[in-house]
C-alpha cells in the first residue's frame, strides 16, 4: 500500500513522513529574495535614469551668465559648494557625488569662469576640466604709442587695471625694466586674458614678446646694417612702422633712413618730430615745429633719436635689419598709401611739387 511499511513497531504499519514543507519553504526564500533583488534592481535603474535625466538638464542660474572663481588648491567639494554659493540652484552634495562619479573630480583647473544659461551638469563638469575660463581680448595695434596702449588698458572690460596709478618709470621697474623707456617695448598683437586678471600681467607677456621677435630679428640683420644695437633696430623699426603706407614700400623705406644714416644725413622724418611734441601736437605740423628741438627732432639733431616713437609690428622690425638694395635717399607720398622714391634731392623735388603740391 503506497505510503505505508508493513512492518512497523507492534505490527501496526509505519506511514511514510512527507517532505513537502521543506521544499515549500525554500520556494518561498527564493521568492522573497528575487522580490527583493528586483525592486533594488528597479530603483537602481530609476535612479540611474533619473540621474542620466539630470545630467543633461539645465542648472537654474540667477542671471544670464554666472561669475565663478576656483581658486588654486580648492578641493572637488568645495568646487561643488562654490557653484552653489555663485547662486546656482544646485545641491553641493548631489554635484560633488557627479564630480567623484566621472572620475575627473582630481581634475578640476583653478580659474575665473563665466557661466552661461543651458549649461548642465555635465557640460559644466567638462569645462571645468578643460579649464575654458572666461576670456576676453585685448588688441595692441601697430605703430601705436606707449600712450595709446595705457588707455586701451584702461578701457580694457574686466582687466585689472593694476598700473593706472603707476608712472611709466614705476611701471617699467614693476615689469623687471628699471630706468628702460617703456615706448616701443611692447610687442603689437591681440591678446587674450581671464577675467579679473593685472594689466601688468598683459604688459608682460607683451614685453617678453618684442623681447622673443627683437631678438631674431637682430639675428637676422644683413652684414652691412649702419645699427650697432638691437635697441636701433627697435628705434629703427619704429619710425619705418609710422612712414609706410603700403606693406611693399617697407624695405625701401628702410633703405632710405639706412643710407642717410651711412652718410650721417639727417633722418628728416615728421614722425619723430610728432612724437617730440607729445599732447602739443593738434594734427597740424607746421615749419615751426620742423624747426623746434626736441630730443626727437630729426630735423634739428643727426642720428636716430634716442627712443622708439611707436610700436612696430614684426614687418618692420624685419625690414629695419633687412633693407632693400635701393640707394633712395628721399621718398615722399603719392597720396594714395604709397611712396615715391628719389635718388636726388632735385627728382625730390620734382616729386613733391607733384604729389604734394598739384604741380
Amino acid at each position: 500500500m503506497a505510503g505505508f511499511v508493513p512492518d512497523g513497531p507492534q505490527g501496526f504499519p509505519r506511514r511514510r513522513v512527507a517532505r513537502r514543507q521543506p521544499f515549500a519553504t525554500l520556494s518561498a526564500v527564493r521568492r522573497f529574495f528575487l522580490t527583493v533583488f528586483l525592486l533594488v534592481s528597479l530603483s537602481a535603474l530609476g535612479a540611474g535614469a533619473w540621474a542620466l535625466w539630470w545630467l543633461h538638464q539645465p542648472l537654474e542660474l540667477p542671471a544670464p551668465t554666472v561669475d565663478l572663481a576656483v581658486e588654486p588648491g580648492t578641493t572637488p567639494r568645495g568646487v561643488a559648494q562654490a557653484v552653489a554659493d555663485a547662486g546656482v540652484k544646485v545641491q553641493p552634495e548631489l554635484l560633488y557625488a557627479w564630480f567623484r562619479f566621472s572620475g575627473q573630480d582630481r581634475q578640476i583647473r583653478a580659474g575665473s569662469y563665466e557661466l552661461e544659461r543651458g549649461v548642465t551638469p555635465r557640460t559644466l563638469l567638462n569645462i571645468l576640466v578643460r579649464g575654458e575660463e572666461a576670456t576676453r581680448s585685448i588688441v595692441l595695434v601697430e605703430g601705436w604709442n606707449f600712450r595709446q596702449v595705457r588707455v586701451a588698458l584702461a578701457r580694457a572690460e574686466l582687466l585689472r587695471p593694476d598700473s593706472v596709478s603707476l608712472t611709466d618709470e614705476a611701471l617699467m621697474a614693476r615689469l623687471g625694466r628699471p630706468g628702460v623707456h617703456p615706448e616701443g617695448r611692447f610687442f603689437p598683437d591681440t591678446y587674450t586674458y581671464s577675467k579679473g586678471s593685472s594689466d601688468i600681467a598683459l604688459l608682460q607677456r607683451a614685453l617678453r614678446a618684442m623681447d622673443r621677435k627683437l631678438e631674431a630679428a637682430w639675428a637676422a640683420r644683413a652684414a652691412d646694417l649702419p645699427l650697432k644695437t638691437a635697441d636701433e633696430v627697435l628705434i629703427l623699426a619704429s619710425i619705418v612702422e609710422k612712414e609706410t603706407g603700403r606693406a611693399s614700400d617697407r624695405a625701401e623705406v628702410s633703405a632710405v633712413f639706412a643710407n642717410r644714416l651711412r652718410i650721417g644725413m639727417p633722418l628728416q622724418t615728421d614722425p619723430t618730430v610728432i612724437y617730440g611734441m607729445g599732447t602739443a601736437f593738434d594734427g597740424n605740423l607746421r615749419r615751426k615745429d620742423l624747426q623746434t628741438d626736441t630730443p626727437w627732432n630729426t630735423y634739428t639733431r643727426r642720428g636716430l633719436p634716442p627712443t622708439p616713437i611707436a610700436m612696430p609690428g614684426k614687418a618692420s622690425l624685419l625690414a629695419a635689419v633687412q633693407p632693400s638694395a635701393s640707394k633712395s635717399l628721399y621718398f615722399v607720398s603719392r597720396g594714395d598709401g604709397s611712396s615715391h622714391f628719389s635718388l636726388t634731392l632735385d627728382e625730390h623735388n620734382r616729386a613733391v611739387n607733384k604729389y604734394q603740391r598739384g604741380q
